[in-house]
């Protein structure tokens, strides 16, 4: 296949000037076989199968990078949910793994590690529960680790007795890392659908339904969609409509190639892309910009969710034209730490919770790396996650909540997570009473339309 002159520019612009990258290749590893009577014998278990299965993933990844010119910016591990791995143990308390886990990522040079994790959409096992109580002194006590906990689906409804548990668990691991603004927070997330081959974090983990071990890539490009509609102002939304397609299958084929090659030199499948419109801090880096080219005065403005909706449907659609195997997310995330764009909307006051949590509808995850005050009650941090798995189990999509209350800040305060996680104003929280609803505990049912057989 020739190419011309003009693709040949298009496609280095879109690295070097529009940060087109390789978010993250994420190495699954499922770590069931591992399970043993005592946790000294399955942690060991644990580490001997990491650092032989993901000991050249690293390496493979910088050789990819070397050669192709393609930034990949994260490699990262995802692992079966701890929950199933070291419910056999008669251990109570799970941060050992947690630490094991952060001990091998550092000894393999990897990002992240993910899969602290209980899936518990219709009630806890011994195991998921000895987790969930794990998870402020495991992420207290680790850099890399990442937890996640699936309490709905559409299919099981909502558990509102996890729910309500994990608005205290939230509380409890802002204020082990409260030394960081609550950065622990920004490793935990909470999930309804959760899915279960995506690359990227804090949501990763290896489900119990994957391979023995697969690699799955996350591809980023909000920076070339919105350099690819500025040069189109005048189109209409047909228009507009037909070039984010065409732009994320051109994103997506680059994906493919990266994940096809090291899934090859590591020997093992190749699981899913997912192509996500991930912003980062730097700016031309923002998915909140995407929708302000849109013709938007900013990102919280009426219509940003018919323009987020679109966004996000085109980019789903780019990429199923590009790859038989397009998988996790897939969409737009709207996290505000993460997105230079978002955070102005917030501290111009163009946006709020009422309006993000309207957009989670349409886009790929949910409520993302929102800051709160750090007073702000247990019980309404789990009615903002009660609210958040209902439209994600009503529109049977995957919705998320990744909260921060912030421990000694209030509304308007700065928080600063640092790196890739960047910093955000602290936002204000509906100050109405809650407490009375989650309480009653128990399961919201599953809606009608979830019973397909």
């Amino acid at each position: 296949m020739l190419f011309t002159p003009f693709e040949i520019k298009e496609t280095v612009d879109m690295f070097l000037r529009h940060k087109l990258d390789i978010r993250a290749i994420t190495l699954g590893v499922s770590l069931l076989d591992c399970a043993a009577s005592s946790g000294e014998e399955t942690r060991r278990r644990i580490r001997e199968k990491l650092l032989r299965v993901a000991g050249p993933l690293v390496k493979t990844g910088g050789e990819i990078e070397n050669e192709y010119g393609i930034p990949i910016i994260n490699k990262r591990l995802a692992v079966s949910p701890i929950a199933l791995v070291a419910a056999s143990s008669g251990e109570r308390d799970y941060s050992p793994y947690a630490v094991l886990l952060d001990r091998c990522a550092g000894e393999l040079g990897v990002d992240f590690v993910g899969g602290f994790s209980a899936l518990v959409q219709k009630g806890f096992t011994e195991g998921d529960r000895n987790l969930v109580n794990s998870i402020p002194a495991a992420l207290g006590a680790t850099a890399r680790v990442c937890a996640s906990v699936n309490v709905a689906s559409t299919k099981s409804g909502i558990n509102m007795d996890a729910v309500a548990r994990m608005g205290k668990i939230v509380k409890e691991t802002a204020a082990a890392t409260a030394a960081g603004d609550g950065i622990g927070c920004a490793k935990l997330v909470v999930f309804c659908n959760a899915p279960e081959d995506n690359p990227f974090m804090a949501g990763a983990f290896h489900g119990p339904g994957e391979a023995e071990s697969c690699l799955n890539v996350g591809v980023s490009g909000p920076g070339v969609i919105k350099a690819a509609l500025e040069s189109h102002r005048d189109a209409n939304f047909d228009e507009l409509a037909e070039l984010i397609k065409k732009t994320a299958f051109k994103i997506t084929r680059m994906g493919q190639l990266v994940g096809m090659e090291a899934a090859r030199r590591l020997g093992v499948p190749f699981g899913i892309l997912d192509l996500s419109l991930a912003p980062t801090p730097a700016v031309g880096d923002s998915v909140a910009r995407i929708l302000e080219e849109m013709g938007l005065g900013s990102a919280g403005a009426h219509g940003a969710t018919a323009a987020l909706a679109m966004l996000t449907d085109m980019v789903k659609k780019g990429g199923v034209m590009a790859s038989t195997h397009v998988g996790g997310f897939s969409g737009a995330f709207i996290p505000v730490s993460e997105d230079e764009g978002m955070v102005a909307a917030v501290r111009s006051g163009a946006i709020g919770l009422d309006k993000l949590e309207a957009m989670t509808s349409v886009c790929s995850v949910g409520l993302d790396m929102i800051a709160v005050p750090g007073d702000t009650p247990a019980s309404t941090i789990s009615a903002i996650i009660a609210d958040e798995m209902a439209i994600g189990m009503v529109n049977n999509k995957t919705t998320a909540v990744r909260i921060i209350p912030v421990p000694g800040k209030k509304a308007g305060d700065w928080a600063e997570f640092g790196g890739l996680l960047g910093g955000a104003p602290v936002m204000p929280v509906n100050p109405g009473e809650n407490g009375a609803f989650i309480a009653r505990g128990g399961r919201i049912p599953a809606p009608i339309h979830s019973f397909r057989n």
